[in-house]
């Protein structure tokens, strides 16, 4: 290992010794959560998706119906929720097995 000045840490959750650099992109990459939709499609934020369920939103006393285009999505950190924006509904989340991307 001559020439090699990078830091090695423990590693709990593969009992291994890492470098640093690497540690720290295996934690990137675990903390990214997918979001899927009712399809199986990747969701991203800035994603257009259909309904494919009518839904009651509660609070608003509207129905948003089957086919209604999102535009713009926001992912929320969780791995079911989305954020997104409806004219006339403020605060709107949205479970991503009753969408599809668009």
């Amino acid at each position: 290992m001559a020439g090699d000045d990078e830091d090695y840490v423990y590693d709990e959750d593969s009992g291994e010794w890492l470098p640093a650099s690497q540690r720290a992109a295996n934690r990137t990459a675990a903390e990214r959560i997918e979001v899927r939709d009712a399809v199986g499609n990747l969701l991203a934020d800035g994603d257009s998706v259909t309904l494919i369920k009518d839904l009651t939103v509660k609070g608003a006393g509207q129905t948003l119906k089957r086919g209604t285009l999102i535009k713009s999505i926001r992912l929320t950190g969780d791995a079911q929720e989305i954020d997104c924006r409806f004219e006339g509904i403020k605060g709107l989340v949205l479970r991503a097995e009753f969408v599809r991307r668009r």
